[in-house]
C-alpha cells in the first residue's frame, strides 16, 4: 500500500550537535510524556543562563510500535557550554553524517502519515537508514523530529513546522 501523503525529501550533511535531553520509555498512547520533558529542559537551561543552539527535538532511539519506544526530548546547546546536568537530564551528541530530511507544515497529528510517506520514498529510492533490528525493536543511529514552529509561536496547528531528519547508513 502506498501513502498519498506528499513529501519532499532532501539529503543534508549535519555536523555533530551537543544537546541536553531527558529519555523516556513510552508507548504510542503515552508519547506525550516525552514532549512534556521539553518544558523542564527549557526551564533548566534558562536557570543556567544557557541559550539553546537550535530548535528542540524528539530523538527516537528504539522503536517497537506494538510495545514501547525509547524516546528522548532534547534541546541543542552550544558546543562550548559548560554543562553539569541533574537527573533525569543527560548530555549527548547528535552524530554527524548524511541525513534524509523533510519538513511538514501542518498539524502534528499528521506526522504518522508523513513519516510513513517519508520511509516509503526512501525505500523507493534505494536509501538505507542507520538502523538495526534488536530484540527490543528498531535501534536508530539518529531519528529526529525537530520542532521549528509550534504552540509557543502560533496556536494555529496548521502553521506548525516539524522537520524529520533520519540519519542514513554510511
Amino acid at each position: 500500500m502506498t501513502s498519498q501523503t506528499p513529501v519532499t525529501p532532501v539529503i543534508e550533511e549535519r555536523a555533530v550537535q551537543p544537546y541536553v535531553g531527558i529519555r523516556r520509555t513510552v508507548t504510542m498512547g503515552t508519547i506525550g510524556e516525552a514532549t512534556d520533558a521539553l518544558s523542564d529542559l527549557f526551564g533548566w537551561l534558562a536557570a543556567q543562563g544557557i541559550t539553546p543552539a537550535g530548535p528542540d527535538f524528539l530523538r527516537y532511539h528504539v522503536i517497537d510500535m506494538a510495545r514501547e519506544l525509547e524516546v528522548e526530548a532534547g534541546v541543542p546547546v552550544p558546543a562550548d557550554a559548560q554543562i553539569t546536568v541533574e537527573t533525569p537530564m543527560r548530555t549527548g551528541v547528535l552524530p554527524a553524517g548524511r541525513y534524509l530530511t523533510t519538513t511538514h507544515v501542518g498539524d502534528p497529528d499528521e506526522l504518522v502519515a508523513v513519516t510513513g510517506a517519508f520511509l516509503e520514498w526512501a525505500e523507493r529510492n534505494g536509501l538505507r537508514w542507520d538502523v538495526s533490528d534488536t530484540a527490543a525493536g528498531e535501534r536508530w543511529g539518529c531519528r529526529l523530529e525537530i520542532f521549528h514552529l509550534g504552540p509557543d509561536d502560533d496556536p494555529d496547528r496548521s502553521t506548525w513546522q516539524t522537520q524529520l531528519a533520519f540519519r542514513l547508513a554510511d
